[in-house]
């Protein structure tokens, strides 16, 4: 492995853990993936930091948590002169490339910004990528399923026909080809899929999933929830999805293989958050189950070899700092979370909960230990206003509708779980007098680590508490 490793960066888009066979999806959907993990190293328990598209994004590109960057709903543009991970490795003499979904360069919330979700994005706003570039802000705006658009560097358009996570890959495979500088890359491959296609309103695989995936078991959590959601219809679908990820995984490493750069080549393979198909509050993301906040994660090259498994909890905003160690990088003071090395090296403890932001549906907060799920919310602070974008066609249409603030003063309880005796999240206990230590105990460690993330110290109240409506 070369001092200054090449570094792949494969992300998905509302992946389950679950669909992955390491994981434990009894299908033959992921050999690829199945093989990384056997030669590299995967994070049994790794969840998003923010569970939702455009913000677990501006938090992976800074290593800031979302209401720190201020892309803490969809529809907010990344600061043109915020520090990122790729302005950090250009400046280093990476090249850096960026092949796909972005969703960091419209504002639909500041009057008079332009909109970049079918049009070109000037490189300006494209976080220190810049070296190759195929990418769309909206990629489900500018594609479906089959056959769509994205744009170069130049903000030519660039159409594609035939299915679209296919499409995708031949642009990051072309980058890889092509190289001829011995810099080291940054690389990141960022799909829509496994994501439903909106304007649809449906998963799209590719032909012959419904067929292939029809005889999958059902995750208990899809079972349990308040609606019946959509899985019956879509889960053979996205299984679909999340198999031509794995088969685009294979044909990357071959091409990696054929440049005799694979083993000088870090791949990490991940999701910006989950999905529980409308069976919990009405839609398939930004709440606190674990069918949301769950995601894959499994890293193969430089340390992260020899097919270990971490049950450690760990956290998407791990790996900005992750990546800079990596490189040879300093980890900058404004990153509040620890790079991966340190769990594969350091004797201390690692961190014993994650902690995570909740928006957009709700302004929460909460941290989720090896057995407790915990989450607290400010439903005072809704509603503000925001641009809510919906599909005709291949254009865009906008209205406002209510959306939740950044961050709270106060908060109250919203959610106790316990994962060990209820792992499918039934059982609300956070009314029961039974676990009143436990909510405090954690109410305690919730704010230490909102204090860490950068925000104030908030008062949160107990889920019994009687509030008058202006708490």
């Amino acid at each position: 492995m070369s001092e200054r490793p090449n570094i792949l960066f494969f992300f998905a888009d509302q992946q389950r853990y679950d669909t992955i066979g390491c994981y434990g999806q009894k299908l033959d959907t992921t050999p690829n993936l199945d093989r990384l993990a056997r030669e590299g190293v995967k994070f049994e328990y790794a969840f998003t930091c923010q569970p939702v598209c455009g913000p677990a994004r501006a938090c992976l590109q800074t290593g800031r948590y979302a209401a720190d960057t201020g892309c803490y709903t969809n529809g907010r543009a990344l600061d043109v002169n915020m520090d990122t991970i790729a302005k950090k490795f250009k400046k280093t003499g990476y090249e850096t490339a960026y092949v796909g979904k972005w969703h960091l360069a419209s504002d639909r919330h500041a009057a008079g910004n332009h909109l970049y979700a079918t049009e070109p994005i000037p490189l300006e706003r494209m976080g220190g990528y810049e070296d190759y570039l195929a990418v769309s802000d909206v990629l489900e705006a500018t594609s479906h399923g089959y056959d769509g658009y994205v744009y170069d560097k130049e903000g030519k358009k660039m159409e594609f026909i035939g299915y679209r996570a296919d499409c995708i890959t031949d642009y990051a495979i072309n980058y890889l080809r092509c190289k001829t500088s011995e810099d080291p890359f940054l690389l990141f491959v960022s799909y829509i899929e496994p994501h439903q296609q909106n304007d649809h309103g449906c998963y799209e695989g590719p032909i012959g999933s419904k067929e292939r995936f029809k005889d999958y078991e059902v995750p208990q959590d899809l079972l349990c929830g308040e609606f019946e959601g959509d899985w019956k219809q879509n889960y053979p679908d996205y299984l679909g999805q999340c198999s031509s990820l794995d088969y685009n995984l294979g044909r990357i490493i071959d091409t990696l293989k054929e440049k005799g750069i694979y083993e000088d080549t870090v791949i990490i393979y991940t999701s910006d958050h989950g999905s529980h198909f409308k069976t919990r509050e009405g839609e398939y993301k930004r709440q606190c189950f674990e069918s949301c906040l769950r995601i894959p994660l499994i890293i193969r090259g430089d340390e992260f070899t020899g097919g270990k498994t971490y049950t450690d909890l760990v956290s998407l905003i791990n790996l900005p700092p992750t990546l800079m160690e990596l490189a040879g990088l300093q980890v900058p003071d404004y990153m509040p979370e620890k790079s991966l090395l340190h769990l594969l090296h350091d004797d201390e403890p690692w961190q014993e909960e994650v902690f995570y932001q909740i928006s957009e549906t709700d302004c929460a907060r909460g941290i989720r230990t090896k057995r407790f799920k915990y989450c607290v919310w400010a439903p005072h602070k809704q509603p503000v206003l925001r641009m809510n974008d919906t599909f005709s066609g291949q254009q865009y249409h906008y209205e406002m509708i209510p959306m939740c603030k950044a961050d709270s003063e106060s908060y109250i309880e919203q959610y106790l779980f316990d994962l060990v005796e209820d792992p499918v999240e039934a059982n609300n206990l956070v009314k029961d007098p039974a676990y009143s230590d436990i909510r405090s105990r954690l109410r305690d460690r919730l704010v230490s680590r909102m204090i860490q993330a950068g925000e104030k110290a908030p008062v949160i109240y107990s889920a019994d508490t009687q509030l008058d409506s202006e708490y």
